[in-house]
């Protein structure tokens, strides 16, 4: 039978002479806010393009490397924080305590796995969120969904709804003080974010003189989302012209076909620390659908870092409608993720983890023994998160499932 790289029809990827940080803006793209004042956005990001890097390229090229060792199965990937970052100072006040989380977990992953831990926050720039609808009904009130803090607000009002383009910058501002806290707390945090709003990213690339390569200078690791993933599509466009390391999650949906075009167009040399997937089944269909998919991109020669987001794929509605996610479901998953890739003659590369600092009750397990306990500190702005007591046993549960 023919090998799945000669079947699949490749996307051509964009030379550096061909692809410019706003070639986005002519192709197909989803899960964007209604701006009121397209003008009024322009003129932001116009400002923002001329604000300071949040990032820097060396940074962004020794984590291209260390996540190519992780990718071979010599360091193990940790990335984890909040579903959607806060502004202000509530958002370094959680910087500080997630670095040092993060921190604590990466050691302990270290220490059991037996290969050096690297630590990436959902942090510096987690402003923004796909949705499944982009309105709900709200006391007989039809409004826009919450799409994050750079978009609009929680409360559920038509103003506070309203997509506020001037958000961008209120984001940015906060950004570049989560990016400071953490050097302040002695680094080995990087940063990462969905990349979503593609105007604040536009404006925040930068070309690198020195080599003639673009980065996108507002993260170290850019990740495009299961619902933004189609390989025609400005989001995926926008990551293959980037000097980054870039990710993609792949969920049930995905096909063999879809997954293999989208290591063509961000991976075409095959360079390991390029391209990670973060697999997000959901504990009930991973068997079912991610090992046609590893199979298929290790024939293909992609040496992709494998990671398993298990809560993504898990959520569910709980008691009066609140969204939870189970630890046995979170626990079963990233299980037999490693599994599917042992049995694939691959590592798994990481952990994606949504979590807080403090003990927030959002998910069942551990602690939080049913679901009507859910309410006595459920804080996150959209998606639960795991507690620390929570994340240790997600952690105890990886190093049982790599040392079985």
């Amino acid at each position: 039978m023919p090998s799945p790289r000669l079947l699949v029809r490749r996307p051509e990827a964009p030379t550096t002479d061909s692809w410019s940080p706003a070639g986005w803006r002519s192709l197909p793209i989803t899960q964007q806010p209604t701006w009121p004042d397209r003008d009024e956005l322009d003129a932001v990001a116009d400002y923002l393009s001329g604000l300071p890097a949040l990032t820097g390229v060396e940074e962004i090229r020794r984590l291209r490397e260390e996540l190519a060792l992780a990718s071979a199965g010599q360091a193990f990937v940790l990335q984890a924080g909040d579903c959607a970052e806060p502004l202000g100072l509530a958002a370094t006040t959680s910087a500080r305590a997630k670095h040092r989380t993060i921190t604590s977990l990466g050691e302990r992953l270290a220490r059991e796995l037996h290969r050096p831990t690297i630590g990436l926050g959902r942090l510096g720039g987690q402003f923004a969120k796909p949705r499944s609808e982009p309105f709900e009904a709200v006391d007989g009130q039809l409004l826009p969904v919450f799409r994050g803090l750079m978009v609009n607000e929680p409360e559920a009002t038509a103003l506070a709804r309203q997509a506020d383009p001037y958000r961008l910058l209120s984001c940015y501002y906060t950004a570049r003080q989560v990016v400071a806290e953490l050097s302040r707390a002695g680094g080995g945090v990087r940063t990462s974010h969905e990349v979503l709003i593609l105007e604040y990213e536009q404006a925040l690339t930068r070309l690198d003189e020195a080599t003639g390569e673009w980065f996108l200078r507002s993260t170290h690791l850019p990740w495009v989302g299961d619902r933004t993933r189609a390989v025609d599509s400005a989001h995926l466009h926008f990551l293959a012209g980037l000097g980054n390391p870039v990710a993609v999650k792949v969920g049930p949906s995905a096909t063999v076909d879809e997954v293999l075009r989208i290591c063509a167009l961000l991976d075409p040399h095959r360079r390991p620390g390029r391209l990670t997937l973060i697999s997000r089944m959901g504990h009930r269909q991973i068997a079912d659908h991610l090992p046609a998919l590893v199979r298929a991109v290790v024939d293909a020669g992609h040496p992709v870092a494998w990671m398993c987001d298990p809560m993504h794929g898990n959520t569910v509605r709980g008691v009066g409608g609140v969204k939870t996610r189970h630890l046995d479901a979170i626990v079963g998953e990233l299980t037999t993720f490693v599994e599917v890739l042992r049995g694939h003659g691959r590592e798994p590369a990481g952990l994606h983890l949504e979590i807080a600092a403090d003990d927030v009750t959002e998910c069942v397990g551990a602690s939080v023994t049913d679901e009507h306990q859910l309410g006595r500190a459920y804080r996150s702005l959209c998606d639960p998160r795991l507690n620390h007591e929570q994340a240790d046993a997600v952690v105890a549960a990886v190093v049982a499932a790599m040392h079985p």
